[in-house]
């Protein structure tokens, strides 16, 4: 409990709740209403995902002591956006049950830890770096847009990362949230604090659906989620088994799914500020941060659609240059991981310009055609020499 009472693993779990939030909770709202869910059902949602990270974020890093973040798909909800038109929410319902079973069987299998030995590190961190490289973009883009905010930020950033390193991350989020206060862009005033009660959604099983959908979100929550997941453990230092991570989400978000639970995976983006040295010098102690984390999750499922406005209060630019800051360690180390053997230099580049390119074919969002490009190169150039 004493390891909970450190400011800098406070604010990286506030931090990555925070941007989890705010950067797709927007896109969560979209998947509900193609489904045509009532505000009751659509409450229900964000009360299952959050529940179901907040436990598995306590219970995993706990369990393994390390910094392990969950978090819904947000390549997957964007794929629900497009695809549940015309699908009701009983059938939406059986789609994401018989998603999460595909999931776990795939920790129960042992296939998925087959797949990560078989793709090499530098293709894996070039995947990572691809995945939150946008990031940093963003923020140099909010800068145009928000000169004042986003330079203020980026100034306490670069001093403070010099005299007081630790607490970085923490100073340059309180020097936002003052500035943002003085300008008066914060808007708390359409908020009321009232509990989420859940709503029990039976499931129906269309075999269109399931293969028209419910495939497609499994590749999506395994290529964009778990693999750039399991690579920003693997780059900090972290050998968790893959199977029993997979495993228990997938089986936490077949449990919460009649819930609205779409999908409670491995985090990618949010989980390299919580095992970032930022989050704790130590990382024996990082995992305290997603503790915080798994904390904050729970709160904002049990208050619903109320936490989402708040979080929908901050001004848009403060989260995209908080983001970009605390994910700026592990680009530059996850860059530098990928590009620094020189016999794989080239198929790592191919694997984050692709990655980073944000393309989508088929449906299927760039991190696996990332992969897939430098995995080809990789094969190719083995079979020549």
């Amino acid at each position: 409990m004493l390891g909970l009472l450190n400011l800098s693993r406070f604010s990286a779990g506030i931090i990555a709740v925070l941007v989890g939030y705010t950067s797709s909770a927007a896109i969560i709202f979209q998947a509900a209403a193609a489904a045509g869910a009532t505000p009751e059902q659509i409450s229900s949602w964000l009360w299952a995902l959050g529940l179901g990270m907040g436990i598995t974020c306590i219970g995993l890093s706990l369990k393994y002591r390390a910094p392990i973040l969950t978090a819904w798909s947000t390549p997957g909800a964007a794929l629900l956006v497009t695809s549940l038109e015309g699908v009701s929410m009983n059938e939406a319902i059986g789609v994401f049950i018989f998603c999460s079973v595909l999931i776990t069987l795939s920790a129960l299998t042992g296939w998925f830890d087959k797949l990560m030995r078989f793709i090499p590190t530098s293709l894996a961190t070039a995947m990572l770096a691809g995945v939150l490289f946008q990031f940093g973009l963003n923020m140099f883009s909010a800068l145009e847009d928000q000169l004042l905010l986003v330079g203020v930020m980026l100034t306490t950033y670069l001093l403070m990362k010099q005299l007081l390193p630790r607490y970085v991350i923490p100073l340059t989020l309180a020097a936002g949230l003052v500035l943002s206060g003085f300008q008066g862009t914060m808007h708390f005033e359409n908020m009321s604090w009232q509990i989420t009660t859940p709503v029990l959604m039976m499931p129906e099983f269309s075999l269109q659906s399931l293969i028209g959908v419910g495939i497609p979100l499994f590749i999506v929550s395994m290529t964009s989620q778990y693999m750039p997941g399991l690579a920003v453990l693997r780059a900090n230092g972290y050998q968790t088994p893959a199977s029993p991570l997979i495993g228990w989400t997938g089986f936490t978000g077949a449990i919460l799914a009649p819930f609205g639970g779409f999908s409670i995976n491995l985090a990618a983006i949010t989980a390299a500020i919580c095992a970032s040295k930022e989050a704790d010098a130590d990382p024996q102690k990082r995992y305290f941060a997603s503790i915080w984390a798994g904390v904050f999750y729970c709160l904002t499922g049990i208050f619903g659609a109320t936490v989402a406005a708040a979080f929908d209060a901050f001004p848009t630019a403060l989260i995209v240059a908080i983001a970009g800051l605390a994910l700026l360690g592990t680009i530059g180390n996850s860059l530098a991981a990928s590009l620094g053997d020189e016999s794989e230099r080239e198929e790592a580049l191919l694997t984050f310009m692709v990655t980073a390119s944000g393309l989508t074919i088929l449906g299927v969002g760039s991190a696996f055609w990332g992969v897939v490009l430098g995995l080809t190169v990789h094969q190719l150039k083995r079979l020549t020499r």
